[in-house]
């Protein structure tokens, strides 16, 4: 029997326990009440103003059936507003408002250090390498995911 410890598949999901819980006792610390797709939603919607909901998902590389919740959240906590597009009342723009542009200015500095905080034990060549790998490998597996990254 394969032991799983060194199955790709089993370290790759423990990175991410591991990125999740250094996000949260960073950011909390912070006093920043935001998740790391919510992070990535909020900096995605700064710099592309009046993106809608399905683009967002893609370029997030998030599921397209939940990223509404994603939002929701976000409006919820007056970080995002929605606007009806003119061409497309069923269609919302996402734009951040000035709270969510200052809460993203706030956590930038955290979310580089959590960037670290999560490779401990690396140096910086081996970061550098292992970036450059999972970069490499997401790219070649993109197409198998359910929510695909799109380049906006």
């Amino acid at each position: 029997m394969a032991d799983i410890t060194n199955m790709p598949g089993h370290l790759i999901r423990r990175l991410h326990q591991i990125s999740q819980s250094v996000f949260a006792e960073k950011t909390q610390a912070a006093g920043i009440d935001l998740t790391p797709v919510q992070y990535a939603a909020l900096k995605t919607i700064i710099r592309n103003p009046g993106i809608d909901q399905a683009t967002l998902a893609g370029a997030i590389a998030y599921d397209r059936a939940t990223i509404g919740g994603v939002v929701d959240r976000l409006e919820r906590k007056a970080l995002v507003q929605r606007v009806p597009k003119a061409q497309d009342r069923r269609a919302r723009a996402l734009t951040a408002t000035e709270v969510g542009r200052q809460v993203a200015e706030r956590a930038e500095p955290v979310v580089t250090e959590i960037q670290s905080a999560m490779l401990e034990g690396l140096d910086g060549q081996e970061r550098s390498q292992l970036i450059a790998l999972l970069d490499k490998a997401t790219q070649a597996g993109n197409q198998r995911s359910r929510a695909p990254y799109i380049d906006i």
